[in-house]
């Protein structure tokens, strides 16, 4: 996370005097702890320990990627931070709302998915959390903006003018609720270009109302 002060032999310092085994340890350090130890005098500890606490204000993006999750490069970190929001809905996402994000593949979902398989990593997660590090996107607080579509489930399919997070925010700021796959209990499908063949065939097949962009804009009031 590019914390002040503290480099890979500061790391290996810490290591080798038992003060750091995992990244929580950092936020349990106290200035006293790191002064008497080699190449650290009073002032260094001082501002190891106040770069450690201004690392709580990093994005929520860089948090992600400094837990070194296989295949989640900083890109992919950003993209996930912009369609989960929340650290809850992306280790609680299932492997269908993963591959729905732009840029995740088979792969970088399934090394999503084993991370937060572990509870150990769950517990670390939690650990950090109360540490006050940030676990979620600033301004995602929900905003509603009416109820327009309450209680219906909607399914994004296709390419449209905007981003398919861009109109998945708009589906759950009107009340309704965004689901990837095409069932008896979905309300509508929302079309972009090249929708994929098999949605529209169930779609049809179903009888679920398909609406172009225009058409649930309009719906909304967007």
């Amino acid at each position: 996370m590019d914390i002040d002060g503290l480099g890979s032999e500061t790391i290996h310092l810490l290591y080798e005097n038992n003060l750091l085994t995992d990244i929580t340890d950092l936020y349990r350090l106290k200035p006293s702890q790191l002064s008497s130890l080699d190449r650290l005098g009073e002032k260094s500890a001082a501002n190891m320990v106040a770069g450690i606490q201004k690392s709580k204000d990093i994005p929520f993006s860089r948090v992600l990627f400094a837990l070194g999750i296989r295949f989640v490069g900083e890109t992919v970190a950003k993209k996930l931070v912009a369609a989960m929001k929340t650290i809850d809905r992306i280790q609680n996402a299932s492997r269908q709302e993963l591959l729905e994000i732009d840029e995740i593949g088979d792969k970088i979902a399934s090394s999503i998915l084993s991370y937060f398989s572990s509870e150990e990593n769950r517990q670390m997660i939690a650990q950090l959390r109360n540490f006050g590090l940030k676990f979620e996107e600033e301004g995602s607080e929900d905003k509603v903006l009416s109820n327009t579509l309450d209680g219906l489930s909607i399914v994004v399919s296709g390419v449209f003018s905007r981003s398919r997070d861009d109109l998945k925010a708009l589906i759950e700021a009107h009340g309704g609720k965004n689901v990837s796959s095409i069932t008896g209990k979905t309300n509508y499908v929302l079309a972009g270009e090249n929708m994929g063949p098999a949605k529209y065939e169930k779609a049809q097949k179903l009888r679920i109302p398909i609406l172009s962009e225009e058409e649930f804009l309009e719906m909304i009031k967007a």
